[in-house]
């Protein structure tokens, strides 16, 4: 399909601009939402564009230009406008963190798309389907923290969200004629109730995965290099992956070197010798000398709660493919979890545990206190709705 021209879009990145941009969206109830960071170049990333689109203008706010964006904090919370994102949760994770943006009354595209059982549902791909519009997705992994950004990133930036609003609007039909528009509110009001918290994470050598293997000592000195590394890419500017990936972390743990020569047996480049040679082998000295590491290891839970969940895991994995939906859109992971523990009785005992649900309540409710009676053994009351 071919496109007409657009006009150029709005580039704000003045204290004045950007309150000029505020005003006017004031004046709309939707608003179709994006950002663009700089995970894969930056030690510590940040959010570097903002895209807002109305059904008038496109908008590109540049917040490394921009000291204080809080203007825009009561736009994303006003519950009398809908903003829509396409799979918004990292961008919620994001405004969060650099701006400590709430968003409320949210419409997520990609959810929309899960929910009525669309496999393909990225943006390129839901706008090809439904409008026959292709997008170039050349930029996704462009470095959005450089400047100035050249016209063809401006281009790809504003048409991420351009034609975000049509999109929802076919979506949203289809939710209605499907009558799965409830279950679709439940879902956003799910995503925006989280609001973008992100994970509590864990040291950085317990998130090596491949070191599962790995004895205490040499745990010990997986610890002091990956602390080298996290060091190294803070003075640098650049994520842990491009100063050494974990495989080779893993490798030196494993077999720890004792000269540079070492280095170049376990396939170490030359230059990666030259850089990092002697530090690598510093930290590898002090892990030896480290006390041994043990893994943590979580306690099993009680088999009660394990037969409960995976019952439940069977069910929502059933009633999935029957139809045609992924599991976590029939009951989220956390939701399960947490009935399989508490073990209701009742749908008045269920229903807190899916908060804000009362579609699924409705739809899915007898059935869980089904599956957890089969757990227990034994028939229990479904309560009373």
């Amino acid at each position: 399909m071919t496109l007409p021209a657009l006009p150029a879009p709005r580039w704000i990145d003045t204290p004045a601009s950007l309150d000029e941009l505020v005003r006017e969206l004031s004046r709309h109830t939707r608003l179709a939402v994006d950002t663009e960071s700089n995970s894969l170049y930056a030690y510590r990333e940040r959010v570097c564009l903002i895209q807002i689109s109305t059904t008038e203008c496109d908008c590109l706010i540049d917040p490394l230009a921009l000291d204080d964006l809080s203007p825009l904090g009561p736009v994303f919370s006003d519950a009398a406008r809908e903003k829509v994102f396409h799979a918004a949760e990292y961008d919620l994770i994001c405004l969060r963190r650099d701006f400590k943006f709430s968003v409320v009354n949210l419409f997520d595209t990609m959810q929309a798309a899960r929910i009525l059982g669309y496999t393909q549902v990225g943006l390129d791909s839901m706008l090809k389907e439904k409008s026959g519009i292709v997008l170039n997705k050349k930029y996704q992994k462009a470095d959005w923290g450089q400047r100035p950004l050249s016209s063809e990133m401006l281009s790809y930036a504003r048409l991420d969200t351009h034609h975000l609003l049509e999109l929802r609007d076919c979506l949203a039909a289809e939710l209605e004629t499907r009558r799965l528009q409830a279950l679709a509110e439940e879902e956003f009001l799910r995503l925006s109730r989280g609001n973008g918290s992100p994970k509590a994470e864990l040291p950085a050598w317990q998130r090596v995965s491949s070191a599962s293997k790995l004895d205490g000592r040499q745990l010990a000195i997986l610890q002091e290099l990956c602390n080298w590394r996290e060091d190294r890419a803070a003075l640098m500017d650049r994520p842990t992956f491009k100063v050494l990936d974990d495989r080779h972390l893993v490798l030196l743990a494993e077999d720890p070197p004792r000269t540079l020569d070492d280095l170049d047996r376990l396939n170490f480049t030359p230059r990666q010798v030259h850089l990092y040679g002697r530090q690598l082998l510093e930290a590898v000295a002090r892990g030896k000398r480290s006390t041994p590491l043990e893994r943590p290891r979580p306690a099993r839970p009680p088999e009660v709660y394990l037969r409960r969940l995976d019952l439940l895991a069977e069910w929502r994995k059933s009633v999935a493919q029957k139809n045609k939906l992924e599991s976590d859109i029939v009951l989220p992971k956390t939701w399960m979890q947490a009935i399989a523990e508490k073990n209701p009785c009742s749908l008045q005992e269920l229903a807190p545990l899916m908060p804000d649900s009362p579609w699924r309540l409705e739809h899915y409710g007898r059935l869980i206190l089904k599956e957890l009676e089969k757990a227990a053994g034994k028939k229990r009351s479904g309560g009373r709705q």
